[in-house]
């Protein structure tokens, strides 16, 4: 199955891109898709494992657990600063 993957502000910068097609097992969980992520685009590693992104799934925020499907878009976001 083909999954989008997007990337915004500093972490589109260190991927290179803005968005990328991943091709993961069916109905991945996003812990194991963060796996697949890091190997994918090493430059992420110290923001995945350090927890320090959001993630959405179809434009709604997620977690751990989400299970993504075929054709869905997975957002990551960095921290946002500001008040």
């Amino acid at each position: 199955m083909v999954i989008k993957v997007r990337f915004f502000a500093m972490l589109k910068t260190k991927v290179g891109k803005e968005e990328a097609n991943l091709t993961v097992p069916e109905n991945i969980s996003f812990d194991k898709l963060r796996d697949m992520l890091k190997k994918e685009f090493p430059a992420l590693a110290e923001f995945i494992d350090g927890k320090s992104i959001m993630i959405s799934v179809n434009q709604e925020f997620a977690d751990k657990n989400t299970i993504i499907k075929d054709g869905d878009e997975v957002a990551l976001l960095p921290p946002f600063s500001g008040g």
